[in-house]
């Protein structure tokens, strides 16, 4: 006996499963199921595809079995199999995105963590929540030698040599307690129903029915053994729309999706002519977990003539789609067809152009009917679309139709279009202020003079947007202008304002001056009504904002930027300030008026201690 020991990490996991999500332990069955799919559509496609297994004898199956005696619950198939080495890789690890990552997710609620069990690849482990003991027999197509592996979900597993007449596995689950409820035709029937009944593949169930014979105190109970299908079996995506419900829709959905919550919406398309394909495209309630992550799993899965090829491949849609769940289905794409060809497929490439279009259509068209179902899709997915509006420039005008910002003038979210709408007559340009937290931005000074006027302002906090918003340029010929650039003040100075300017050029200078090189350039402030003084950037460097992303993203080899100080001629401190004769006093005023600016906009001083003591000194004068 070849006896292991999992990994440290694996054993948390199974621990948690048995422990905490026995609540939703019926996923189990789902989960064993969907593997048996995985490895039927697998080695379909290599029986068309591998002379080696073109002559194998395939007859794709799901077969259930219980015994209720005996306790155990038994769920085979006759797919691609796995060899010892695949019994390691596969059961005795944790596939894809890695146990920590899975244990990092955890909330404690038990409906909403069973869902992860799937998304992360480690659906098998979920049998412990119903089983003592599970033994996996396996062969893998075009091998002799079949293989056991054996555990009790306790911290180790054996693999030995066994015997199977054909590839594919069997799963033997001996149940526990909490799992004797699935020895039933009754309950299995019910959860292949509400999980697999659109599974692609035939899954049969074997029991024994009561059959009674005779009359009175002859009558006799005789078992009559039965198998039969229990699944619909069918590619769902292929029927017709009109042959489908909304709960035929949102079952499959979970089916594919490993999520116990109906989709946001769906899209199924069916397309005829140059090209012939089917696509059904899903939007989850909520943002797939690993929706950020380098990593993250693709959820569309690519089929040829209902054979399925992959579900690996991120190039089926953009990767600012990737939030996706569903299914592509080309009749005109070859079977063998390899990855790096699926990469530069014309075919392929005109369904995901296609395909793209078609879903920032249906979307936009929920945006105008249904807004209250797209400020659900918004809370999810806003920050995905402004990606797409920065890398998918043929599709950038209908993304910035349905890229939604926060504002000064309107409660939650507002689109481009409605800002231009409510545009004042004068006003030259669509004007944004960029941050990493909405109340600081929406306490700026940066923002006191649009606020007088009535001018309004799209809040961007999200960090993305400091990548994305100045790409856009224009929105319909109407310039886009950052609040926290210099620039964008010039569209509010009036002549005197001008005047004002020219009076104070000693002061600025004098500022300047003791400043140093820690500002780029000190200017009087026509954006400015009651604070004192602000920072913004220089027109063509990078905002305070965009340098810290840079350097959180390891990009250190930048000069340093220093900001542009803007002065408020009309405040009062600056009106003492041209009297002020002692350079000492003038001094750590000009660095108390920096290092507020500075303080108000979320930036940290580089030398505290030495604001606190000229605040000391400043408080001394006062008193």
């Amino acid at each position: 006996m070849s006896k292991k020991k999992f990994k440290t990490e694996i054993s948390q996991l199974l621990d948690l499963i048995i422990h905490s999500l026995y609540s939703h332990k019926e996923i189990f069955l789902r989960e064993l199921i969907s593997n048996s799919s995985d490895a039927l559509d697998k080695l379909k496609y290599l029986t068309l595809t591998d002379d080696k297994l073109k002559k194998l004898d395939f007859v794709p199956r799901i077969d259930i079995s219980f015994d209720k005696d005996a306790k155990t619950l038994t769920v085979a198939d006759s797919g691609i199999g796995m060899s010892a080495e695949d019994l390691d890789d596969n059961l005795g690890t944790i596939a894809r995105s890695g146990t920590k990552n899975f244990l990092s997710h955890l909330s404690g609620d038990a409906k909403k963590d069973s869902n992860l069990i799937g998304q992360f690849g480690v659906g098998f482990y979920s049998c412990f929540m119903v089983a003592d003991r599970v033994t996996v027999i396996t062969r893998k197509a075009g091998e002799d030698q079949a293989w056991k592996w054996e555990s009790d979900g306790r911290g180790s597993y054996s693999v030995d040599e066994a015997e199977r007449d054909t590839q594919g596995m069997t799963v033997i689950l001996h149940l526990n307690d909490n799992g004797t409820e699935y020895t039933n035709r009754w309950s299995i029937e019910q959860l292949v129903k509400k999980y697999s009944d659109h599974i692609a593949f035939p899954i049969f169930l074997e029991f024994d029915e009561s059959k009674w014979e005779g009359e009175g105190d002859d009558r006799k109970e005789l078992k009559e053994h039965k198998i039969e299908q229990i699944n619909a079996a069918s590619a769902l995506w292929k029927k017709s729309k009109s042959d489908l419900t909304e709960e035929d829709y949102n079952e499959f959905y979970k089916t594919i999706g490993h999520d116990s919550e109906d989709p946001m919406l769906y899209i199924h398309t069916k397309a005829e002519g140059t090209q012939e394909y089917t696509t059904l495209f899903y939007v989850p309630a909520k943002a797939p977990f690993d929706m950020y992550q380098a990593d993250y799993r693709p959820g569309v899965k690519l089929y040829i003539k209902r054979v399925f090829i992959t579900d690996d491949e991120k190039e089926l849609m953009p990767v600012y789609m990737r939030f996706l769940r569903g299914v592509i289905d080309s009749e005109d794409l070859p079977l063998n067809v390899s990855r790096e060809i699926l990469q530069q497929n014309r075919v392929l490439d005109a369904i995901r152009t296609a395909s793209v279009k078609k879903v920032l259509s249906e979307l936009q068209k929920i945006s105008e009917n249904n807004p209250e179902k797209y400020r659900q899709f918004i809370e999810q997915y806003n920050r995905p679309l402004k990606e797409g509006v920065y890398s998918d420039y043929a599709n950038r005008e209908a993304l910035l139709e349905l890229v939604r910002y926060k504002s000064t003038e309107e409660e939650g979210w507002t689109s481009l279009a409605a800002y231009k709408e409510r545009m004042k007559d004068d006003q030259k340009s669509i004007y944004f202020i960029t941050g990493d937290n909405e109340k600081t931005l929406r306490n700026s000074p940066l923002l006191e003079a649009y606020k007088k006027k009535g001018i309004e302002v799209l809040i961007m906090d999200d960090e993305i947007d400091e990548i994305v918003a100045p790409s856009i340029m224009n929105y319909k010929d109407v310039e886009l202008k950052s609040v926290n650039k210099s620039g964008a003040a010039d569209d509010l100075k009036t002549e005197a304002d001008k005047e004002k300017e020219k009076d104070l050029e000693p002061v600025l200078k004098r500022i300047k001056d003791a400043l140093g090189d820690k500002v780029k350039e000190v200017k009087a402030s026509s954006r400015l009504s009651d604070s004192p003084s602000c920072i913004v950037a220089d027109e063509n460097d990078p905002t305070m904002q965009m340098q810290q992303m840079m350097r959180a993203m390891g990009q250190t080899d930048f000069p340093e930027i220093v900001p542009i100080l803007e002065i408020n001629p009309d405040h009062a401190i600056v009106s003492k300030l041209k009297d002020t004769a002692d350079d000492a006093v003038f001094e750590d005023i000009s660095f108390l008026l920096f290092e507020q600016a500075m303080l108000v906009e979320g930036q940290q001083l580089k030398e505290p201690a030495e604001f606190v003591k000229r605040l000391n000194r400043m408080m001394e004068n006062a008193v």
